[in-house]
């Protein structure tokens, strides 16, 4: 699933200040240790996601898939973290060919929403299907992904870590499979007009990002290294999102979840965090804040096997 750049619309209130988990859009974790993420923050979401992800990377993307042995069944497509399924709801319409997309989630109230909403036609009119499949990441292997087309996944390496990155890039490696991994958050934030305590807050939150041995803001250059390393092809491009008035709701909420982990990383901001926050929610309000969070997608092309072009 995907990061902690933006918390949940269901968070704790403390203070003046609402403290959201790490995670992004996670609500709570249950009795079977499955975190929860809000269907209504990924909803709020996808449509900034969809605006941001990089077009620049599907004309090498659908090259490689060009080249692949034709199936009867047509492309498989692996998507990790998947939520509610906002990435094929962008990607299949965009490639051409049958498809099967393979939704991969560790909830599996998401994956019910995925399974539901997802496309049925591919951009040539070719049908799409898709199976459910409860899943960890970081225990993915090359055996996973036989027979698998293309990996995807959107929001999900900044909140690896840097063994989870590895494992990915050699389960890749080893089934032969691109990976086209979107919306990783990269550390730099814009706020429009600028405030003195915007770089303070930015500081503590890229901390918070790294809590645990998570890679955050790191994760881009750490994937890169890794598919490298596994003779991978790497390009990366950015996938910002550029949020105004037509954004407002999105972006109160994104404030909400950035200052409480600001402030859940270093509470001594709490006070100066507070009157920060109300500012800024009120000139969201007024359709006067505008706010650039940066990201980039990667694309790996990962060397072929099994005789594939």
């Amino acid at each position: 699933m995907t990061p902690p750049e933006q918390a949940t619309p269901r968070v704790a209130e403390v203070g003046t200040i609402r403290l959201g988990d790490r995670r992004r859009g996670a609500a709570d974790t249950e009795a079977d240790d499955v975190t929860r993420y809000a269907p209504e923050w990924l909803e709020l979401r996808e449509s900034a996601d969809a605006a941001a992800r990089s077009v620049d990377l599907l004309d090498p993307l659908r090259i490689r898939l060009a080249n692949l042995p034709r199936r009867h069944h047509g492309l498989v497509i692996h998507d990790l973290g998947c939520g509610t399924g906002s990435m094929g709801r962008w990607l299949a319409p965009r490639l051409d060919g049958p498809q099967h997309w393979v939704l991969n989630d560790r909830d599996p109230y998401l994956l019910h929403f995925a399974a539901v909403g997802s496309p049925r036609t591919a951009a040539d009119g070719s049908r799409v299907t898709v199976e459910t499949q409860r899943g960890d990441v970081s225990r993915l292997t090359a055996d996973a992904l036989k027979g698998a087309s293309l990996v995807t996944a959107s929001a999900l390496l900044d909140v690896l870590t840097a063994d989870q990155i590895e494992a990915l890039a050699k389960a890749c490696a080893g089934a032969g499979c691109p990976a086209l991994l979107t919306l990783s958050v990269v550390g730099r934030v814009e706020l429009t007009p600028a405030d003195p305590l915007d770089a303070e807050i930015a500081e503590a939150f890229n901390a918070h990002q790294r809590r645990d041995d998570l890679l955050g803001p790191d994760a881009v250059t750490t994937a890169c290294d890794a598919f490298a390393r596994h003779g991978a092809t790497v390009r990366v491009h950015p996938s910002a999102w550029r949020l105004g008035p037509d954004e407002s709701a999105l972006m109160a909420e994104w404030l909400r979840g950035w200052v409480g982990a600001a402030v859940e990383e270093r509470p001594e901001l709490a006070p100066r965090a507070g009157a920060y926050l109300r500012g800024r929610l009120a000139a969201c309000e007024a359709g006067e804040l505008k706010v650039v969070v940066h990201h980039s997608d990667l694309l790996a092309l990962a060397r072929p096997t099994g005789g594939a072009a």
